[in-house]
């Protein structure tokens, strides 16, 4: 859907000598998770240094064609960003390139801190000076820290100050750190090319693009190293004291449909809840149709567990990129209009059932039912593979506030209205966690139950560390040399 933004994607491989152009191609795989910017740090082993910009992966290294040859190394890690903490702008790019007593460090980040502006205004307290709004450069300053450095594992001892959600990818002129926070809220994995390198991604699509073997997950607390002595691990919390708390919204709509996270693939649960959407809501119809490209998988599973046939009655432009990572509501509405268009022979004089992956604000579902009406559509029932979402997300997704959120006190009856559709289901969060393989409690259902399982003690948004306007960079290419 349109209406929420999300995330970002990392990647990281040791051992390739065409290592950034190996980044370059799985950023591109992974560039579902955010579009705003793009990043690639390499390493000779000895120094570091980066690239990064505003826009898609193809367009940063297309401005920057020469940074490709400039970065190649070894050692790389990448990244694509949709802002979640900080604004959207070239001061908050990533990888965060940085230097500090141990040496160079860059660092991209998946996730929210949720004791980042507390830290932050700790800090600033002592006089450190932040370049960033993000909440990622706070981690650095904690590694800088002199009696964090003095600790036997200065990086674990750090990662356990932090609180929230977090997948990290640390770039040293030596080696790649790749960790996960004690909850594993944000996917991360790990795998082998075919010519023994080792890599790192936030989902296993990345490391198909690259033929690469898939290995396992990073552990929830745990911290992977890769440098020239191979795969290495360990654990900045005790394996087991802490219950997961895997984002399922990953399975409803973050991820891509080819991945693996959580120990499963995307597109098989996402059929699943399709089909058990279909036993909680059935109806009477001529034909299900998905709002693509994440609704699919789910419009599939009703189709095949209600017999009705299954169509595309919107067609997506591919040359759009995802409508929900737009970071202003005018370019979400507008960026649907190009996006999707109606088939009018699908849904002309048609019962129409239309599946969703979910609704946020509503509004962009509300123009796609106006769209199916204008071409004809008899009748419209609105199908929704999660439960109605209630509350805002802390750990690294940015829905909007709770009084923004269509499904925040309305009931069934009058968000149906608000629709214009005819009938209305959600899967149910029984429904929902029946679907995936884990025990239910290992998820987070925050954004639909309230509960949130990393305690959330204060009010957040994206833009809590922007308390100063801050001026933009003159060139805008040009970042980390």
């Amino acid at each position: 859907m349109a209406d929420k933004k999300e995330a970002c994607g990392l990647f990281g491989i040791y051992g390739d000598p065409e290592a950034a152009v190996q980044t370059y191609f799985a950023l591109h795989s992974l560039q579902h998770r955010g579009q705003e910017s793009a990043g690639i740090a390499s390493s000779d082993g000895e120094e570091i240094i980066c690239y990064a910009g505003m826009g898609q992966v193809a367009r940063v290294f297309r401005s920057g064609r020469d940074w490709l040859e400039r970065l190649r190394n070894p050692i790389a890690i990448g990244h694509v960003r949709y802002s979640t903490a900080g604004s959207s702008s070239p001061h908050n790019v990533q990888p965060f390139l940085s230097e500090y007593s141990r040496g160079q460090v860059a660092v991209a980040h998946n996730g929210n801190l949720i004791n980042a502006g507390l830290l932050r205004d700790e800090y600033e307290a002592h006089g450190h000076i932040f370049r960033t709004t993000n909440d990622t450069e706070i981690i650095v300053h904690l590694m800088a820290k002199p009696s964090h450095i003095a600790k036997p594992d200065p990086l674990g001892h750090v990662l356990g100050h932090l609180q929230g959600a977090f997948s990290l990818l640390f770039l040293f002129s030596d080696r790649i750190e790749a960790a996960r926070d004690p909850y594993g809220v944000r996917p991360l994995c790990i795998g082998r090319t075919a010519q023994g390198a080792y890599c790192v991604a936030s989902e296993t699509c990345a490391l198909d693009i690259l033929d690469a073997k898939y290995i396992r997950d990073v552990e929830p607390g745990e911290i992977v190293t890769l440098n020239a002595d191979g795969l290495h691990s360990r654990f900045f919390v005790e394996p087991g004291t802490v219950t997961p708390a895997h984002c399922i919204f990953e399975h409803v709509y973050f991820a891509k449909q080819s991945s693996r996270i959580f120990g499963e693939n995307v597109h098989q649960v996402r059929v699943r809840c399709g089909q058990q959407l279909a036993r909680e809501h059935p109806v009477e119809a001529d034909v299900v149709i998905p709002v693509p490209d994440s609704g699919t998988s789910a419009a599939i599973g009703y189709s095949q567990e209600s017999g009705i046939p299954f169509d595309m009655g919107f067609v997506r432009s591919h040359y759009v990129g995802r409508t929900f990572l737009s970071p202003t509501q005018s370019l979400r509405d507008l960026g649907v209009k190009m996006k999707l268009t109606v088939v009018h022979e699908v849904v002309a004089g048609k019962r129409v059932v239309v599946v969703d992956d979910s609704i946020v604000r509503g509004t962009t579902t509300k123009g796609k039912v106006d769209s199916l009406r204008a071409a004809g559509a008899r009748e419209i029932h609105m199908r929704v593979g999660c439960p109605p979402i209630i509350s805002p997300c802390f750990y690294g997704v940015d829905f909007p506030t709770k009084e923004e959120l269509l499904a925040n006190n309305r009931t069934l009856e009058e968000i149906r209205q608000f629709l214009h559709v005819d009938t209305l289901g959600y899967l149910s969060l029984e429904g929902l966690l029946g679907c995936a393989s884990l025990p239910s409690d290992y998820y987070c259902t925050a954004c639909w139950t309230g509960r949130y399982p990393i305690p959330v003690t204060t009010v957040l948004n994206k833009f809590v560390m922007e308390r100063h306007q801050m001026q933009l960079f003159d060139d805008l290419e040009r970042y980390y040399v």
